[in-house]
């Protein structure tokens, strides 16, 4: 739907359909929606014209509730943990923005995370409202990302990801182990794991494919250059930790250990290196490389 409220500080409005059901006024039902806010909270956000029908019409809490409104509201969350590490853009014009993502930030607001996120960062550094990530880096994954200025080429940016026309190169630190012959493909199916926040390997046609190479020794370590071939969520730090050789300071694989903040002194070691296509647009050869490292 259309908002009908701008963005603020870079982040957007979000918005509830309002479905069949007995309440009788907007505060009823958002009171039934968000049980862990209070009536005086949305009754301040209300005051200053934050409740807005798709129409554009401002609502009260004792406004009439309407089967298949659509209302547009900001999310406030309580507390929200700064993150502090800097992103940095690597390039701009009129069609895309390439940025370095640090380790620990979301790419887009969810949870606990709205202004911490590396989209609402953007907009409110860059004005440009428009923002679309066209791929995902997990929050505790740093490195390149690539975002969509233009909505009128935007599926232009996406068909490279779904056509598999963009070459994506990561580089992992983790441990060594005498028993790989590398450089290696792994290729393996993977699901949701019961863990709904993990993926897991199971028997049955591959949907995933990795390259693995190893690039340098440093002691008992090695950095590993890792080229994936599909995009499945958390796919390399699974593939990593099935052959033994989990990625350094990952709490998720093989054992999930998320109680707890994050320890911004110990990152996961997991950095997309860089990215190369051929612009859809202009037809260059575009090779864009993170500027961070691993030690």
């Amino acid at each position: 739907p259309q908002a009908s409220l701008p963005v603020r500080d870079g982040v957007a409005p979000s918005f509830v359909w309002c479905p069949n059901g007995p309440w009788q006024t907007i505060g009823e039902f958002f009171l039934f929606r968000f049980p862990a806010i209070s009536r005086d909270r949305w009754a301040l956000r209300a005051a200053r014209g934050e409740l807005r029908d798709e129409r554009g019409i401002e609502l009260g809490l004792d406004s009439a509730y309407r089967v298949g409104a659509c209302v547009f509201y900001y999310r406030e969350p309580e507390i929200e943990v700064f993150i502090p590490f800097k992103e940095n853009i690597l390039f701009r014009n009129s069609q895309i923005l390439v940025v370095d993502k640090p380790h620990f930030l979301p790419v887009i607001p969810g949870g606990r995370f709205l202004r911490e996120s590396l989209l609402v960062r953007l907009k409110h550094q860059t004005g440009l409202n428009s923002l679309v990530p066209i791929h995902r880096l997990d929050r505790e994954t740093a490195g390149v990302m690539l975002f969509s200025i233009n909505p009128a080429t935007r599926n232009a940016w996406q068909s490279l990801f779904r056509d598999r026309r963009i070459k994506k190169i990561y580089e992992a630190l983790a441990g060594l182990s005498d028993g790989l012959s590398l450089p290696m493909i792994r290729r393996s199916r993977l699901v949701r794991d019961a863990q709904f926040f993990r993926m897991k390997e199971v028997l049955g046609e591959a949907n995933t494919e990795t390259g693995i190479s190893l690039t340098e020794n440093r002691g008992t370590l090695g950095v590993y250059k890792l080229e994936p071939v599909t995009g499945k969520m958390h796919q390399l730090r699974v593939h990593m930790s099935s052959l033994g050789i989990p990625i350094i300071n990952d709490r998720l694989y093989p054992t999930a250990e998320t109680n707890g903040p994050d320890d911004f002194s110990s990152p996961l070691k997991l950095l997309a290196r860089s990215l190369s296509f051929i612009d859809p647009i202009s037809g260059d050869d575009r090779v864009f490389e993170s500027r961070q490292n691993l030690f």
